[in-house]
C-alpha cells in the first residue's frame, strides 16, 4: 500500500490512455459509498470544455479523479473520487484546487455538486467552501420492497428495481415504505468570493 500523501501525486489532464485507471479508481471509491450502484464500466464522455483531471501516483496509478462540466458561468462536478488507501490525504482537495484556477480563468462564477448522505463527502464539500442550497430524495424500489404503487405498461412485469426522485417533505413516509432512501444535497461554491 502506498503512503497516502497528496504531495506524492501529480495532478494532470485526463488522457484517453487513462480510461482503465479512471474506471478502476471510480469503482473502488464509489463501491464503499451510497453511490455504489452508480459504478460504470466505462467513463462518461463529457462535453467540450469540461475539466478532466487525474491524480497520478508513482508508477502511473491513478489515485484520484475530478471531472467538471462547464456551462458558461456555471460548472458542475460530475465525478470526484479517490482510490482507497489515498482517501483523507488531500488528493481530492489538490484536484479541486487545480480545477478552481482553471474555472476562475474561464470566468466561471459558481461550482456546484450533488451528493448523498455520506458524512465524509458532505464534510469535504463544506470544508472546501461549498454551502448546501437544495435537497431532495433519491428513492429506490428494490428487493423486498412492495412494488404495488408502481405501474408498468401492459405486457411487462411489475418493476424489479426503480430509481425515482422524491420530495424532502415526504421523507418519513418514504423511509417507512422503502429500504433505500437517501437525502441528495446540492452544494454550491461562489467562485467570486475570496
Amino acid at each position: 500500500m502506498p503512503p497516502a500523501d497528496a504531495a506524492l501525486v501529480t495532478i494532470r489532464d485526463y488522457r484517453e490512455s487513462d480510461a482503465d485507471g479512471w474506471v478502476t479508481c471510480r469503482v473502488l471509491s464509489f463501491v464503499q459509498t451510497q453511490y455504489y450502484d452508480d459504478v460504470k464500466p466505462s467513463r462518461t464522455r463529457l462535453p467540450d470544455g469540461a475539466i478532466e483531471l487525474v491524480a497520478v501516483a508513482d508508477g502511473g496509478r491513478i489515485v484520484g479523479i475530478l471531472d467538471i462540466e462547464v456551462d458558461g458561468a456555471e460548472a458542475t462536478i460530475d465525478s470526484v473520487a479517490v482510490r482507497p488507501g489515498w482517501q483523507h490525504a488531500g488528493v481530492a482537495t489538490r484536484l479541486l484546487s487545480h480545477a478552481l484556477v482553471v474555472l476562475e480563468g474561464r470566468g466561471v462564477r459558481t461550482l456546484d455538486a450533488w451528493t448523498r448522505e455520506d458524512a465524509a463527502a458532505n464534510r469535504w464539500y463544506q470544508r472546501n467552501g461549498f454551502a448546501e442550497t437544495t435537497r431532495y430524495l433519491h428513492v429506490y424500489l428494490g428487493d423486498g420492497d412492495d412494488p404495488s404503487d408502481f405501474t408498468t405498461p401492459d405486457g411487462l412485469s411489475s418493476p424489479v428495481t426503480v430509481f425515482v426522485h422524491g420530495r424532502i417533505e415526504d421523507e418519513a413516509d418514504l423511509r417507512a415504505r422503502y429500504r433505500r432512501v437517501y437525502v441528495c444535497r446540492r452544494y454550491a461554491r461562489d467562485l467570486t468570493v475570496r
